[in-house]
């Protein structure tokens, strides 16, 4: 009967998370065919359980003790408990600040790190290097810097943003002087009160793998508070920061007007 509670509470919460909206919060939302077949796959062994125990039928255990028998259960009810209770919130701003201001680009290690959890941390640049040949990856960063070369405006877009922002942080010469536009939310730098950082969360396949990805600002006639949503239009130039001891692309913003938080403030790696 345990097992049968145990599958029908991971159903639920499955169930629970795509109508409520929150799967995309953890996961990339083109791989959420997983959860459904994962949701499928437990329904079944859920029904499967319920049988066998209306049946009265034992099947045979590997785990032997009393605590084993007791905690094995509780064990595998944690998760469902966690989804179903824990508050599911939008990271912003105060998420940046909590974890200190300190990007791994200053030390040059391709803007990304790796947490005391071991969960892949990255900032400002996406970097999807890890999933590629170190050959297969410069084809594929190559590929997408033609699609997106030329010398109009360059609008990034929810849908484009995350290879947008990698290869600008990979090419960054190719996009200097060119027209850029977009929309994020505000972290003023806390170094430079002059500067402020336009980020959107990212996920490339799942919150383990997730980061703040975006461009450092200048210029501009309006000073936003952190979290303000801004539509910002400028051009791209490549500069040292002292502060971060790296250089970067930073867009001199020309334009810039308050904006309405996007449905979904999250963006998602497209393979």
């Amino acid at each position: 009967m345990i097992r049968f509670l145990i599958l029908a509470g991971y159903f639920e919460l499955g169930m629970y998370l795509q109508l409520s909206g929150k799967l995309d919060r953890y996961i990339n939302t083109h791989y959420s065919y997983l959860a459904y077949i994962s949701m499928v796959l437990s329904f079944i062994l859920a029904v499967v359980q319920l049988t066998i125990w209306m049946k009265n039928l034992k099947m045979p255990s590997h785990l032997s003790g009393k605590w084993a028998k007791f905690f094995s259960p509780l064990i595998l009810a944690v998760p469902i408990f966690v989804g179903l209770l824990v508050p599911t919130v939008s990271l912003d701003s105060t998420t940046v600040s909590a974890k200190g201001y300190h990007f791994p680009v200053a030390a040059g290690s391709a803007g990304s790190g790796v947490s005391p959890d071991g969960t892949r941390v990255q900032y400002l640049k996406p970097d999807t290097s890890l999933y590629f040949t170190k050959s297969a990856y410069q084809k594929e960063m190559r590929t997408t810097l033609n699609k997106y070369r030329g010398s109009g405006k360059l609008q990034i877009t929810t849908q484009n943003y995350m290879e947008v922002m990698e290869i600008i942080y990979l090419f960054p010469d190719e996009f200097k002087n060119r027209q850029i536009e977009y929309i994020g939310f505000v972290y003023n730098d806390p170094m430079d009160k002059n500067s402020q950082f336009l980020f959107r969360f990212g996920i490339i396949h799942c919150i383990a793998d997730s980061g703040v990805y975006g461009l450092l600002t200048t210029g501009g006639h309006s000073h936003y508070d952190n979290n303000t949503w801004v539509k910002v239009c400028g051009k791209i130039s490549v500069e040292y920061n002292q502060n971060l001891k790296q250089t970067l692309p930073v867009l001199h913003i020309s334009q810039s007007s308050r904006a309405m938080q996007p449905k979904n403030p999250y963006v998602y790696r497209v393979f």
